[in-house]
Parts: structure tokens; C-alpha cells; sequence
């Protein structure tokens, strides 16, 4: 199937296609387009968050920090939920579930497979532990990292783009997503030229939608302190995603009727209710400020001890020369030879 762009008689878009290439080789190092997507996510939220906490008062990047232990943890459990969700993919007869060297191994997160929602629950227990290691409070750097962790996920939805992959039913809508008939994915019995929902991009313009609301929901700071603000990110992503993942055909596992990312986002959205109204009745006022009682930005009380403590300079001056009153006795006498001489 041609990936050319077509158009209709009048001008008018007819149909999105799919990247011709998911990689590009660097000597003998690959790197794959979904993997530099992820990446710019988040390298856009740490810079979004750093810019809100520091406003709110929080040492500057302290969020890298907090990164440290939360995004490798967010990755590793993005992994283990997709492979849990998804099993016959890795195990059983015929599957590669443990070779990193072949296709298909659980470790393979390159070729795609990551879940969002294993993402926040590893992210929250990284952050958790990395707010108590810098004293931030924890909700406040989830208030701070909401618009930045959805302007993340928009980001990272590309990667899907590239990897031809989680794309939705079949459509005649002039925005179709083309797929060639090669791909794995395409459902077969389906004609060659076939179009589908672009789910990625549903998510890209709904989860972009939600940085903007966030960011003006955010001047409200009595309103949208406590971690209230990132209930709102909960609400507002997983009810997209109840919509987009329901349109998807991708293989996944069916609880009740329900694929199971359909289940998680529902749960999002009952959580991010309880955050709300727990959050709500418990803190009405303001934060006091982004640090937890008794912590506080290290920067502001740092001494530089050699600016106050004369011992660690060493004077390189010469001594100052003394003056020799006259008939005065001499102190010291010159060293003389062994044989009397001097």
C-alpha cells in the first residue's frame, strides 16, 4: 500500500500515513524513533515541573532529584503492566519471553509496549520516595508535574505513530490512519488501503487540550493545591482514554466485557474523584509552603566555609621587614663552618 498522502478532488485531507521508517542507524547503534519520542516527553516535563515548583518556591531542579528514582521506576512498571495485561504476547509456546537478543522478549520495551497506568503507579512510588529524600511535599509536585506529565504523554504518543501500532476500527473519515497490509496488526479479511482510526493522534490533541486546562486551572491556587489539580489530570486522561481505547483493535486482555486498560482507566477516574473530594474537605487553604514541616531549600542556607573560616588561606606574602634599633643584641647568629668559618 502506498504511504503517499492522498487527497480528495477538492483539496481535502483523505488519509494519514503511516511513517515509512521506526529507526535509524547510528554505526553500529539503532535508535528507534519511539524511544526518542518517550525520551522528549520527558525531558518536557522535567522542564515544565522545574518551572512550576520553582515558582512555587521549591529549590531549582530539585525535580531531577525526584526523577532520579521516579522515572526509572515509572518505565519498569509501563513494562510489567503491558506484559501482565498482555500475556499471550510473551508467554506460552512459541514466544521469546526472556531473550533481550531476539524479538518479542519482555525486555524488548524499544519495539513498543509501555502502559500508562503502570507508568503512574511506578512514577508515584518513585516520586513518593524521592519527595521524602528532598523534603517536597508530595502533592505538590504532583500539582506541579500534571501539566507536564499529560504534555508527556501527547509527546510519547507519536512513538505509536511511528511503530504503526495501537491504531482504532477501520474509517472512511478523511483523517484515516493507513496501515499496510503487511503489518501483523492488520486485521486480516480486511481489503488492502483499508483506514483506521489514528488513536494516537485522538490522544495527542486530547491530552494537549489537558495541558492547557491544567496550566489555567493552576492559577487558581486556592482551589487547585493539595494534589486537587492532579486529580484533575487523572479525570481528564483516563476519560480519554476510556473513549480511544475503546475504538482500538489491538489485542488485549478482556475483563467482564471490558478490555483491561478500559478497567485501569475507569479506576483512574474514581481515584482522581476521591483525591478530589478527600483533598478538598481536608485542605481548604493554601500550602503553606512546597516543603514538607521542618525541610526547606538547601541552596538558601549553604555556606561556603572558606569565605568564613581564615585558616584555609595561606598567605603568600612576603614578611614585612623588621627594623634593627641600633645596639640592639642579635638574636640569632649566622651558621658557621667546622673548621670556625662563616
Amino acid at each position: 500500500m502506498s504511504l503517499a498522502l492522498h487527497s480528495t478532488v477538492n483539496g481535502v485531507l483523505a488519509s494519514i500515513p503511516s511513517p515509512p521508517v521506526s529507526y535509524i542507524d547510528l554505526g553500529p547503534i539503532r535508535v528507534h524513533f519511539y524511544a526518542l519520542c518517550i525520551i522528549t516527553g520527558i525531558i518536557a516535563a522535567v522542564l515544565l515541573t522545574n518551572h512550576r515548583l520553582t515558582k512555587r518556591g521549591a529549590e531549582p531542579w530539585v525535580v531531577i532529584d525526584i526523577s532520579i528514582l521516579a522515572v526509572p521506576l515509572g518505565i519498569i512498571g509501563a513494562r510489567i503492566f503491558h506484559v501482565l495485561t498482555h500475556p499471550n504476547f510473551y508467554f506460552g509456546e512459541r514466544s521469546n519471553t526472556w531473550n533481550p537478543f531476539e524479538p518479542g522478549s519482555v525486555w524488548a520495551v524499544w519495539e513498543g509496549g509501555i502502559a500508562i497506568f503502570g507508568a503512574l503507579i511506578g512514577g508515584a512510588i518513585g516520586a513518593y520516595l524521592g519527595c521524602r529524600w528532598t523534603g517536597i511535599r508530595f502533592w505538590t509536585f504532583a500539582d506541579a508535574l500534571a501539566p507536564g506529565i499529560l504534555l508527556a504523554q501527547a509527546l510519547g504518543r507519536f512513538g505509536n505513530w511511528f511503530n504503526h501500532e495501537l491504531f482504532g476500527l477501520p474509517t472512511d473519515l478523511p483523517w484515516g490512519l493507513e496501515i499496510e497490509s503487511t503489518n501483523p496488526a492488520f486485521p486480516p479479511g480486511l481489503p488492502e488501503g483499508t483506514l483506521f482510526h489514528p488513536t494516537f493522534l485522538y490522544e495527542v490533541i486530547w491530552n494537549g487540550l489537558g495541558v492547557v486546562v491544567l496550566l489555567l486551572l493552576s492559577r487558581k491556587a486556592t482551589a487547585f493545591q493539595w494534589g486537587k489539580l492532579f486529580a484533575i489530570y487523572l479525570i481528564w486522561y483516563s476519560a480519554g482514554r476510556v473513549v480511544w481505547e475503546s475504538i482500538r483493535i489491538d489485542p488485549s486482555e478482556i475483563i467482564l466485557g471490558l478490555r483491561s486498560n478500559v478497567w485501569a482507566a475507569i479506576i483512574g477516574i474514581v481515584v482522581g474523584l476521591v483525591i478530589l473530594a478527600v483533598q478538598t474537605r481536608r485542605h481548604p487553604g493554601l500550602e503553606p509552603s512546597p516543603y514538607m514541616t521542618g525541610r526547606g531549600r538547601k541552596d538558601l542556607d549553604a555556606e561556603v566555609e572558606s569565605q568564613n573560616n581564615p585558616s584555609d588561606f595561606v598567605d603568600l606574602s612576603e614578611p614585612p621587614a623588621e627594623e634593627v634599633t641600633a645596639g640592639a643584641t642579635a638574636t640569632s647568629t649566622a651558621p658557621t663552618d667546622a673548621d670556625g668559618s662563616r
